[in-house]
């Protein structure tokens, strides 16, 4: 599973070309309110992206060695 989330930067023009960017160097965070969130940085054109995600999904991101967990 590699992950995905939208990139600003892409979608300003268009926001289908934002949807769904492949996220690298992803490292998985806790929020404030204990929620988790992937930030890594757009495949693309390399500007900052984060992504709001299950808790599931972030431990499976993780497990897969697709994220970095920094929790």
């Amino acid at each position: 599973m590699v992950v995905k989330g939208y990139c600003m930067k892409c979608g300003k023009e268009n926001k289908e070309n934002g949807k769904g960017k492949e996220m690298k160097d992803a490292k998985m965070t806790k929020t404030s309110r204990g929620g988790f969130m992937a930030k890594g940085k757009c495949s693309t054109c390399g500007s900052g992206m984060c992504a709001i995600m299950s808790k599931d999904n972030a431990e499976k991101a993780v497990a897969d060695g697709d994220a970095e967990k920094t929790y």
